[in-house]
């Protein structure tokens, strides 16, 4: 079914799975936003769990550059906690986002999802949802044949979300975990951001 939803429920979805409505002021770098038709839908046993970022068409361009962005979907504590696990794709590889909040940049390689670079150089299963006041994890993951993630959270709830890879062959993904100290998070953000895009914001 297609992701639509008013800003009634919209609030009564935040209320109760814990997810967030506004963006990270670094995401700001990606652009304005103008709606576009829909191009994922979002299956689940329990209702629809989050709030849509862009328009109410579902994917959003910037002028600019041209870059196609679904809509991004962002996962809170309660609903979000260690162990959650994030599935993708089979052949999906992913490339860090490298020193996100002052300069960010492509890491040199690409490696195979799960694993990637977090912000304080350890190589992680990015699949698995860590602790709180672990460091931030940033990265563009690509070799979409088929567009879909699935959260699977601690409590046995499965959300998927498919959209079209022919369009938006990467995702972003951003988790925040309470790790950063700098402002504006002081270590107090517990957050998956995930967000289909048409190419890579970060390649010059």
């Amino acid at each position: 079914m297609n992701f639509i939803r008013g800003k009634r429920e919209q609030a009564e979805a935040e209320r109760a799975d814990g997810v967030a409505g506004s963006t990270p002021a670094r995401r700001s770098v990606l652009g304005g936003l103008a709606a576009l038709p829909v191009l994922y839908t979002v299956a689940s046993a329990t209702p629809a769990l989050a709030s849509p970022a862009a328009g109410p068409g579902g994917v959003t361009t910037t002028a600019a550059d041209d870059l196609v962005r679904g809509q991004e979907r962002r996962y809170n504590a309660p609903l979000l906690t260690a162990g959650t696990r994030l599935r993708l794709p089979a052949g999906v590889t992913a490339v860090p986002v490298l020193d996100y909040y002052r300069r960010p940049r492509l890491a040199r390689a690409a490696s195979a999802w799960p694993h990637i670079k977090a912000a304080d150089g350890t190589t992680v299963d990015a699949s698995v949802i860590p602790d709180r006041g672990a460091p931030t994890r940033v990265a563009m993951a690509s070799g979409f044949t088929e567009g879909w993630y699935e959260l699977t959270h601690a409590g046995g709830r499965a959300d998927r979300v498919t959209w079209d890879a022919r369009k938006l062959p990467y995702l972003f993904v951003y988790g925040e975990f309470g790790g950063t100290d700098e402002e504006p998070f002081r270590s107090q953000f517990y957050s998956l951001a995930l967000q289909p895009m048409s190419r890579n914001p970060y390649l010059h």
